[in-house]
């Protein structure tokens, strides 16, 4: 089993008595962690259930909690003694909150589950369980563990991390780094040896995504509107989010395109980068801009509408995300920063960057207050000019 950063602080959390919550896209690895975390426990007093099991969900949608301690029971379940119950995908079954605060709080039990919805666990979940879990977001594999997983990581890669643009790591990861941006980073899409068969791999992520997640979790009559938005929106990925137009594109109403983007954002498909100000009133007026969570995803959708560029930054920005928070700065004149990372760094990206590049990172870092500003490149430019941080060490 190859191993991701999250799990030694999933391995932490689960000698605690709080509940793990592993969240993020359907098979980004949520239940490979929990598989990985109950063959490392030290506790054979444990039990795994899948809530996409239809008689898992008829269990826990019961509402006599006794009755379900006695079908835990003939499971193999010891309640006189410290046990653990490892649910996935729990956000399909509405009761479930109710049952695990009851054994939560009666019986001590340890949960470690997991879901597909950032809504469901930020709100609905946490409404019932305030202050008796802990939420962990799982992304797709970050660059490093990309090279884990095709066993090319070299020994201390971490102290390679965001480290100026090296010609020797550059040469060495270069064609890595260029397969990872086309094909992205789910774990069985990096595992897949054969192109076409990443790409058919990463249709059927997004079907099923359409038709399991999505559909199980909206209030919406879904149709190929969705579909026809979201390819939509994979053509416009590092835009603004302009309703207007996208709904004359698309005849979807202004309010269900809000919707249907909040639905996709919840479900961890896209991310929205807000524009960074000091102000709440602008913050809330200006247009946000989006990028999905998955190149490889990304351009299975847009086809041939990308430019590398878009794809790229697409890229940096889901590297990105998965560290920490990102923004944009855009002041009046039309002059942007590309990311702002984490409230403090101001970061511009360009394929090829250039002193140039530099020079104007630098002045409109200091224009807003910022003295740590980076610019990010993919490729070194025949001028051999080495003053930025390659797409590579941004992990």
């Amino acid at each position: 089993m190859k191993k991701r950063h999250i799990y030694d602080l999933l391995l932490d959390h689960c000698k605690k008595k709080q509940i793990t919550v592993i969240t993020g896209m359907r098979r980004v690895g949520k239940s490979t962690a929990v598989r990985y975390l109950l063959n490392q426990v030290n506790n054979t007093n444990l039990v795994y259930l899948d809530c996409e099991r239809i008689e898992v969900r008829v269990l826990f949608n019961g509402d006599n909690y006794e009755g379900i301690k006695g079908e835990l029971e003939l499971m193999g379940i010891d309640f006189s003694k410290p046990a653990i119950i490892a649910l996935d995908e729990i956000q399909l079954v509405e009761n479930l909150p109710s049952v695990m605060k009851y054994f939560y709080d009666t019986y001590g039990i340890k949960f470690i589950v997991t879901g597909s919805s950032s809504y469901y666990m930020k709100n609905r979940f946490s409404e019932s369980l305030a202050g008796r879990k802990r939420i962990f977001e799982m992304y797709p594999l970050s660059f490093s563990e990309y090279l884990n997983f095709k066993e090319m990581s070299p020994a201390g890669i971490e102290k390679y991390a965001w480290k100026e643009f090296d010609k020797g790591w550059y040469n060495r990861f270069t064609s890595a780094y260029a397969e990872y941006i086309r094909f992205g980073g789910f774990p069985e899409i990096v595992l897949e040896e054969k192109p076409a068969d990443k790409v058919e791999l990463l249709k059927d992520i997004i079907n099923s995504y359409i038709e399991i997640d999505v559909k199980l979790l909206s209030d919406y009559s879904l149709s190929n509107d969705l579909f026809k938005l979201i390819k939509v929106l994979a053509a416009r990925t590092g835009s603004k989010i302009d309703y207007t137009k996208i709904s004359s594109v698309t005849g979807i109403s202004r309010q269900k395109i809000a919707n249907y983007i909040e639905l996709l954002e919840s479900t961890y498909l896209i991310y929205q980068a807000a524009p960074f100000t000091k102000n709440i009133d602008k913050e809330i007026s200006q247009q946000t801009k989006l990028y999905f969570a998955d190149t490889g995803i990304l351009q299975v959708l847009a086809g041939e509408q990308l430019s590398s560029g878009q794809v790229f930054e697409n890229a940096i920005a889901a590297q990105l995300k998965s560290m920490g928070s990102i923004q944009y700065y855009q002041k009046k004149t039309g002059q942007e920063i590309d990311f702002i990372f984490n409230g403090n760094i101001a970061i511009e990206v360009k394929e090829t960057p250039t002193p140039h590049d530099l020079q104007i990172i630098a002045q409109r870092a200091s224009g807003i207050g910022f003295d740590q500003y980076l610019l990010l490149g993919r490729y070194l430019p025949a001028s051999n000019f080495t003053t930025f941080t390659w797409g590579g060490n941004v992990y």
